[in-house]
């Protein structure tokens, strides 16, 4: 396993923050993931939204491939792809993102989207607790 320092986390979220902070000045959008996921499978317009979604894919495979992080065990993989796709869909659902509340929301001082990331953010913890 990869041993996180603060330095590794205030990069990643310099860079998660610069992300969101490019697509807000140049397209007027908040980085809220499915949200542009579900622009990107049922509506007309899907070029800029292909390009976040290759950009945040290549990134990981980078991450994970090119830093050589092994941060995830093999066997928990289809685990994790199933809860972050229930996460994503429940999102939607609720007409709100995990990524929009917690990057772009808690940056404008929602209160709607801090409540939101802390309970977010309890029910990780709580699911984390119960697995391990």
């Amino acid at each position: 396993m990869h041993n996180f320092t603060p330095w590794s986390a205030l990069g990643g979220g310099i860079l998660i923050g610069l992300a969101a902070l490019m697509l807000l000045l140049g397209k007027g959008r908040i980085a809220g993931y499915s949200g542009i996921i579900s622009g990107f499978l049922f509506s007309g317009r899907q070029s800029w939204r292909a390009l976040f979604l290759a950009g945040t894919a290549a990134g990981a495979g980078l991450a994970v491939y090119g830093l050589r992080l092994n941060i995830v065990k093999p066997e928990m993989s289809p685990l994790l792809l199933l809860a972050g796709l229930l996460v994503g869909l429940g999102s939607r659902l609720a007409n709100g993102c995990t990524s929009g509340h917690g990057i772009c929301g808690i940056g404008r001082f929602s209160v709607r989207s801090i409540v939101a990331t802390c309970l977010f953010m309890f029910s990780g913890m709580l699911i984390v607790a119960l697995v391990h």
